[in-house]
């Protein structure tokens, strides 16, 4: 039985009923899903039907967002992670994530990578783990060289994504929110995040939006399609892509509307 295999079944994120308000305007109703643990995710719709307040409710990032909030629950290791007692930094280290734009610290390419370290006051080899977290996101062979002489911002763009998700592996998350990581590399930037995300996935729960509906087929495991703010289908990627259940989810994927 593989990794994979063993998992099946695991949550790594519970959603119940998870509502959500900016202002008086309410971008969520009342979601409820399980993120399996050590899958790829994908979560697809029409712009402004809630993906982005979804993913970044999961690790409390919307709070940060004058005039937001929440109803509902999200659970991580069965406690609700918008219990005034938990930390929501805490819930940001273990929960990380990757932004649409790459957005390289003016730093070196090593203290990009150290930067949470540092933060977190890690007490391990510093270069090591610098060095891990970097092969993980497959830069290391590319950047080696270089690690105290280029600025992020020296990389091309492929490779500052892949460097922001060596910075943000490093810290050991055991979930990685991408919210549109592709939307803004060419297709072999892209192709190289696509494969970097399946290889990721035996080991970290991924959390995949995207607007790219063949991205989402090639890569994710499960599949959410949310409209106005609400779930749809939600289900193995296989089945929501060949056989909905709903006929708006038919209508997006054919290309009916959105």
């Amino acid at each position: 039985m593989t990794e994979r295999e063993r998992q099946n079944g695991s949550v790594a994120l519970a959603v119940r009923e998870f509502s959500a308000w900016y202002g008086e305007n309410q971008v969520l109703r009342a979601v409820t899903m399980d993120i399996p643990q050590h899958q790829v995710t994908a979560i697809i719709g029409p712009s402004g039907c809630g993906k982005s307040t979804l993913i970044r409710a999961m690790n409390r990032m919307n709070d940060l967002i004058p005039g937001f909030r929440a109803q509902g629950t999200i659970l991580f290791h069965g406690r609700n992670i918008y219990d005034p007692k938990v930390d929501p930094v805490e819930i940001r280290r273990r929960i990380g994530m990757v932004f649409q734009k790459p957005n390289p610290f003016p730093k070196s390419i090593f203290e990009n990578v150290a930067f949470g370290l540092r933060v977190n006051g890690f007490r391990g080899n510093l270069r090591e783990r610098v060095e891990w977290a970097l092969r993980r996101a497959a830069l290391w062979e590319e950047v080696k060289e270089d690690l105290h002489r280029k600025s992020g911002y020296d990389l091309s763009g492929g490779q500052q994504q892949r460097l922001c998700i060596a910075r943000a592996l490093a810290v050991e998350p055991e979930i990685l929110l991408m919210d549109e990581p592709c939307s803004a590399l060419d297709p072999v930037a892209t192709a190289k995040i696509e494969d970097l995300i399946r290889e990721l996935s035996s080991s970290v729960t991924i959390v995949l939006v995207t607007h790219n509906m063949q991205q989402a087929a090639r890569v994710s495991d499960c599949t959410a399609f949310l409209l106005l703010g609400e779930l749809v289908e939600f289900g193995p990627t296989r089945e929501v892509f060949t056989r909905p259940r709903d006929p708006r989810t038919e209508a997006y994927i054919t290309g009916r509307f959105g």
